[in-house]
């Protein structure tokens, strides 16, 4: 069975989700970056406190037309494009890492699975960086966080924002 665009859009993500899980980093969804309005596929923070930024790709057409993944560089220790396994590996530039998600036969439900096929070389933070980026991560996940713990009191707020 093929999948829409946006269906393996996201089974890409959440088997590049499943892999941060087993490697005991702590990801977020659609992180944004302190750059000009830049946001990132995922964020995950690592057990050492590094970062690593994850970018899906549904396609050779979503790879081909995104011009801002060179700017996440600056805001990660390590970079990487999560894709299928259909999607042609030569596209993808030789210093990133590469995370593939297997996809083919695989029912729908179901995780598939999801391997690290190139590490990325890693390019550490300035201290100054890693401070913002790891407040803005920890901001970011504890908001989350509380609106899913009370979606009450999460949408009184939005209200009372808009109002004033």
């Amino acid at each position: 069975m093929s999948l829409s665009l946006p269906e393996n859009q996201l089974a890409i993500r959440r088997a590049a989700l499943g892999l941060c899980q087993s490697m005991a980093w702590a990801p977020i969804n659609e992180f944004s970056l302190p750059a000009a309005g830049r946001r990132a596929d995922i964020m995950a923070l690592r057990p050492d406190h590094g970062f690593v930024c994850i970018e899906v790709k549904s396609g050779p057409r979503d790879f081909l037309t995104d011009r801002k993944w060179p700017e996440y560089r600056a805001w990660c220790d390590r970079l990487f494009f999560a894709v299928d396994d259909a999607f042609p590996l030569d596209l993808l530039p030789e210093d990133v890492g590469v995370i593939v998600a297997g996809l083919r036969d695989v029912p729908l439900g179901i995780l598939p699975e999801c391997v690290i096929l190139r590490d990325s070389p890693e390019q550490k933070l300035a201290p100054a960086r890693r401070r913002t980026l790891s407040h803005l991560f920890g901001h970011t996940a504890a908001t989350r966080l509380m609106a899913l713990e009370d979606p009450a009191i999460t949408a009184s707020l939005r209200a009372a924002q808009r109002v004033e």
